[in-house]
C-alpha cells in the first residue's frame, strides 16, 4: 500500500474512532498500558541500541537524556495512562443547548479534531504520551519521532497499536512514520490530515509552517524567563530559580533569562552565583551584574537565546516595566514568571506579560501538561487560536452543531410566518 493510500485510510479511520464509546477508548488505554510493561525488556534494549548509536554519531547531551527511555520513564507514561483513564470524557459533551423556536432544538457537542499529525523530537515517551492522549480523546494520529530514536520507537509503535487495535479501537487509527523523506509527503496531505503538531528546533518548526496547509499547532522557541522584583524573598528566589534553570536542563520549559531589579541585585547576585557555581551553570550577566559577581559578560544575542544547556543569562532592569517589555520583546510567549512578595506588582506582571503561561514564586518547570493534571501533553502551544499552553485532552477536541426540527424551513422566518424565540434549553 503506497503513502497516500496509508494516510487515506486512517482518514476514514477517524469517524469510526470518533464514535467509540468511552469505555472502549478506557479499556484500550488500560490495555496498552500492560502491553507496554509486558514488552519492557525488548523496549530497553531497542533504547539502548539507539542510545549507544547516538553516542557514536556524537549526539549532544540534552539530547541523548531526552532519548533514553528507562524503567523512570516507563512507569511516569503508565501513570499518565491510568491518570487519562480517570479524567472525564472529553467527547460527546453538551457546550450550549438552545431551542431557536418551538421544535427546533440547538446543541454544540464536543468531537474529536480528526486525524493528527505529530512531528516529535528524539524522546520515545512522547510517543507514548501523544498515543495516549490520541486514544482517549478520540482522534486518529500520524506519528514521526527523531532518527536518533528510531528503533525505540519503533517497538513502541508495534506495542501500543497491537494493543489499542485488540482492545476495541478500529484498525488504521494509528500509523508510524520513519523515513525523514515522508515528512515532506506528509506536508502535502492537507486533504486528509486535520492538524500538525510540531515538536524540534526553531528552524525546523518554521519549516513545517512554511510548506503545509494544514493548521500548525505548536512553538518554535522556549525563552522562558524568571523576573525578580525589588520585593522578593531571596530565601524563596534561590531555590526556584535554580529548579527552573537545572531541574531539566533541556526543556522547553526551563529558564534562559534572568532579570533583576536594581534594588535587589546585590543582595541576591552573589548568593545566586554561589548557588549557579555549585550546579556548574555559567552564569552570563551584564555589565552590572559581571561588575559585582565573577562571570562571562553577557552580549546582545543572549537575550535571544534558548541555551537548553546550563546556561543563564542575567540582566538588570529598572523596574517592572522594563522587565515586562524585555519579556514581551525577547521571549517566546511561553512561559514567564516573576518573583515577589508583593501582590500588585504581581498582577500587573500577569496582566501584562503576554505568554502563554504566567507564574509567581514558582519554577517555570510546572509549564506541563500532566503536572496541570491533563494526564500529559502532546505538546505546548504559545498561538491564541483554539489551544494556548500544555494542550491535553480538551486542547484536542472541537466541536459540532447539532439542529433537530420537525419540518422547519428558513423561508417561514424570512416571510415572517414564524419568528425565532431563543430559549435556553435547561438540562
Amino acid at each position: 500500500m503506497g503513502f497516500l493510500e496509508q494516510i487515506k485510510q486512517v482518514k476514514l479511520a477517524s469517524p469510526k474512532l470518533a464514535a467509540t464509546s468511552e469505555e472502549i477508548r478506557n479499556k484500550v488505554l488500560l490495555a496498552v498500558s500492560e502491553a507496554l510493561l509486558q514488552a519492557k525488556e525488548e523496549i530497553f534494549a531497542a533504547n539502548e541500541a539507539d542510545m549507544k548509536q547516538a553516542e557514536q554519531d556524537g549526539v549532544a547531551a540534552p539530547i541523548l537524556k531526552r532519548l533514553k527511555f528507562d524503567e523512570g520513564k516507563l512507569k511516569d507514561v503508565v501513570a499518565g495512562m491510568k491518570d487519562l483513564v480517570n479524567l472525564a470524557d472529553p467527547l460527546f459533551q453538551i457546550q450550549l443547548a438552545r431551542e431557536l423556536d418551538e421544535g427546533l432544538r440547538l446543541y454544540r457537542e464536543t468531537c474529536p479534531i480528526g486525524v493528527i499529525g505529530v512531528i516529535f523530537e528524539a524522546r520515545p515517551d512522547a510517543l507514548v504520551q501523544i498515543s495516549a492522549l490520541c486514544i482517549k480523546s478520540g482522534n486518529c494520529v500520524i506519528l514521526k519521532g527523531g532518527s536518533e530514536a528510531m528503533q525505540t520507537n519503533k517497538i513502541l509503535f508495534q506495542t501500543i497499536y497491537q494493543a489499542a487495535v485488540e482492545a476495541g479501537i478500529p484498525e488504521n487509527s494509528m500509523m508510524q512514520l520513519e523515513a525523514r523523506s515522508e515528512i515532506a509527503e506528509l506536508l502535502s496531505c492537507h486533504e486528509f490530515v486535520d492538524l500538525l503538531i510540531p515538536r524540534g528546533s526553531n528552524s525546523f518548526v518554521q519549516y513545517i509552517m512554511n510548506n503545509t496547509k494544514i493548521p500548525v499547532m505548536g512553538h518554535a522557541d522556549g525563552i522562558c524567563h524568571i523576573y525578580v522584583d525589588a520585593d522578593a524573598d531571596i530565601d524563596k528566589a534561590i531555590p526556584v530559580i535554580l529548579d527552573a534553570k537545572t531541574q531539566y536542563v533541556s526543556a522547553c520549559n526551563t529558564v534562559e533569562t534572568l532579570l533583576v531589579h536594581k534594588d535587589i541585585v546585590g543582595t541576591l547576585m552573589p548568593r545566586l552565583q554561589e548557588a549557579f557555581r555549585e550546579k556548574k551553570v555559567e552564569l552570563r550577566g551584564s555589565k552590572e551584574i559581571a561588575a559585582l559577581v565573577d562571570c562571562v559578560e553577557a552580549t546582545p544575542e543572549d537575550d535571544k537565546t534558548e541555551y537548553l544547556d546550563y546556561i543563564i543569562s542575567a540582566k538588570v532592569v529598572e523596574d517592572i516595566k522594563e522587565a515586562i517589555e524585555h519579556i514581551n520583546y525577547y521571549g517566546s510567549h511561553h512561559t514567564d514568571c516573576i518573583i515577589t512578595e508583593n501582590k500588585g506588582q504581581a498582577e500587573e506582571f500577569m496582566k501584562l506579560v503576554d505568554s502563554a503561561g504566567v507564574y509567581q514564586n514558582c519554577s517555570t518547570r510546572f509549564a506541563d501538561g500532566f503536572r496541570y493534571g491533563f494526564g500529559a501533553e502532546v505538546g505546548i502551544s504559545t498561538g491564541k487560536i483554539h489551544a494556548r499552553g500544555p494542550v491535553g485532552l480538551e486542547g484536542l477536541v472541537s466541536y459540532k452543531y447539532k439542529l433537530f426540527g420537525e419540518g422547519h424551513i428558513v423561508e417561514d422566518y424570512a416571510k415572517g410566518i414564524k419568528n425565532f424565540h431563543f430559549k435556553d434549553i435547561n438540562s
